[in-house]
């Protein structure tokens, strides 16, 4: 005798396409905070980009392994020439972004050092539109 009854479910098939939404809470980045505004469309877009590249892949066990980069390794290898750590930012790049269904490229890379940093620039492509990103990437920034 079971404890709980058993019910048979019968399998529902959905035969309708699920649209993801872009709305989401807006992240203040300098105070670190969520804000109660919400955003959509490009600007959601714009934020999850600026997070991945923020956000270290692996290194947070709240993010699934699709979210974040893995440019804190090979910065941090001071074996490796700046020559050869310039030709790997964009592959890590479009490898932190391209799994979102949204985003359909990354090109038109320009990279220089200045410093101990990497000022990137780069174009997302998106079905939202074309975003211009800027970041700083560095082995402590």
């Amino acid at each position: 005798m079971a404890l709980s009854p058993e019910v048979e479910f019968e399998d529902i098939e959905d035969d309708s396409d699920v649209i993801e939404t872009s709305k989401t809470f807006k992240i203040d980045f300098k105070s670190g905070r969520i804000t109660n505004e919400m955003i959509k469309g490009l600007d959601a877009i714009k934020q999850m980009v600026y997070m991945a590249l923020r956000t270290e892949r692996y290194a947070y066990p709240i993010y699934s392994h699709d979210i974040g980069n893995e440019l804190q390794e090979i910065l941090s290898d001071n074996e490796t020439t700046d020559a050869y750590k310039e030709m790997e930012i964009p592959r890590l790049i479009e490898e932190a972004l391209i799994f979102d269904e949204r985003i359909t490229a990354v090109k038109d890379f320009e990279i220089e050092k200045i410093e101990d940093a990497f000022h990137v620039s780069f174009t997302v492509e998106t079905d939202e539109g074309a975003l211009e990103i800027e970041e700083v990437i560095g082995e402590d920034v």
